[in-house]
């Protein structure tokens, strides 16, 4: 039996090219779940997979997609039973395994999590690793003492696919949310996620110039890192958070200990890649429950297999908003 994948291919130079191609069922690597897909959806590391170089890739070739959501096919881990309903996001799937750009994907059992009830397999992809990640964030700030009457919550890079979904869940909560974002054009749509306000990226884009500002957020759920993030640090009221989810604005950190010690703010690495089991049951959980579905669909933009290619290059460009979803099987 043959199926659709997205597989990148590199020639003896080095160049790589992502193609769709029809490949049997004997190519797809060891796991104790074969899955049928339904959905995927794109992440920066899917762009980084697909373009030129192959970005994470190490071995071709290689088919890309570190999420998806589908049925169970065929199972020898006894938690799992043909027909199930199941979500995977991380464990490096899509990376260093073949992952969900293909009609069929085989897996770790270890990997795989039941879907919850309520949630349709597009609407997982919908949400994808950048959903739970946003999930996680909310999850941390929440555990350091984060509630809606501390006052406003900081969203960096809120038009981007961690982003929106971290505004439309905060919205939902309870939450003042003010989203920065440097696409004038995607005020509106942030509005309608539930921002209270949107913050021009100008605002926060220059680097730290006093170690402390005026206390001003409760909260940050920070996508971009670098310079926006050292400036906010310094603007957190007296023993908030931010939850460090990406690195957008680069990797380097022009900060001081200064918040740390005067402010007791706390910095929140949130990695999504290898979360344990009972951390991701509970995410996805707290999906099901505290994201609003209709604005959810509000930030899916549909795409297939063959769009693949343009839209990996553009997510690289940060020119995706939302969040894409893959039907693999269109």
């Amino acid at each position: 039996m043959e199926f659709n994948a997205l597989v990148v291919e590199r020639d003896e130079g080095g160049k790589t090219a992502a193609t769709v191609q029809q490949i049997g069922m004997d190519r797809l690597p060891e796991g104790e779940v074969t899955v049928a897909v339904d959905y995927s959806t794109l992440n920066y590391k899917d762009g980084l997979c697909i373009g030129p170089g192959g970005g994470l890739v190490r071995n071709y070739p290689h088919v890309p997609g570190i999420d998806f959501a589908g049925r169970v096919e065929s199972s020898a881990d006894p938690r799992y039973a043909p027909g199930d309903a199941v979500v995977l996001t991380g464990w490096r799937v899509g990376e260093a395994h073949w992952g969900g750009y293909a009609q069929k994907a085989r897996v770790r059992g270890d990997w795989l999590v039941p879907l919850p009830k309520g949630l349709t397999t597009r609407q997982a992809m919908a949400v994808g690793t950048a959903g739970f990640t946003a999930m996680l964030a909310v999850m941390e700030l929440e555990d350091h003492g984060l509630t809606p009457d501390k006052g406003e919550v900081l969203v960096t890079g809120a038009a981007g696919g961690v982003g929106s979904v971290a505004t439309a869940i905060l919205a939902h909560l309870g939450y003042s949310v003010a989203a920065v974002t440097g696409r004038p054009e995607t005020a509106d749509y942030l509005t309608t996620l539930g921002a209270a306000r949107i913050v021009p990226r100008a605002e926060l884009a220059e680097t730290v110039k006093r170690p402390l500002e005026s206390e001003t957020w409760a909260g940050c759920v920070d996508a971009v890192g670098g310079a926006m993030l050292a400036r906010v640090l310094g603007q957190m009221k007296y023993r908030a958070s931010v939850a460090a989810v990406g690195l957008a604005g680069g990797a380097a950190l022009p900060a001081t200990v200064v918040p740390f010690l005067l402010r007791g703010v706390n910095l929140l690495g949130i990695d999504s890649v290898l979360r344990p089991y009972g951390d991701r049951v509970r995410a996805w959980d707290r999906i099901a429950r505290d994201l609003p579905m209709d604005r959810l669909e509000a930030m899916i933009q549909p795409a297939t297999l063959s769009d693949l290619p343009e839209l990996g290059a553009a997510i690289l460009q940060g020119a995706v908003k939302g969040r894409v979803v893959v039907d693999v099987n269109a």
